[in-house]
């Protein structure tokens, strides 16, 4: 029986999709639970997990319990990671 490449790759395709459309879903969950924001918000203001994940971290940075000084200066190491959050937060405040 010869295998239908094709095919192969098509389902490989769909189940990727799939499963990083359930990643997106955990992702905004664990996001809008420690916001103000729903999770469709926040899917819908950050539509890649990579800013959904930077999100986290920023949240995290700005939660911690060190100094003002401490938690500017890791924003500043981590600003090319947080620039799309920040763009999107800032464009929601508009």
């Amino acid at each position: 029986m010869a295998i239908d490449w094709d095919q192969f790759d098509i389902d490989v395709d769909a189940a990727a999709e799939r499963s990083a459309d359930a990643t997106d879903e955990i992702l905004a969950s664990k996001v809008s639970s420690l916001t103000s924001m729903t999770d469709t918000e926040v899917k819908e203001l950050l539509p890649q997990p990579a800013d959904v994940k930077a999100l986290g971290k920023l949240l995290k940075v700005v939660q911690s319990a060190t100094d003002r000084n401490t938690k500017i200066n890791q924003i500043v190491n981590n600003a090319e990671e947080f620039a799309g959050v920040v763009l999107a937060l800032t464009k929601k405040l508009i």
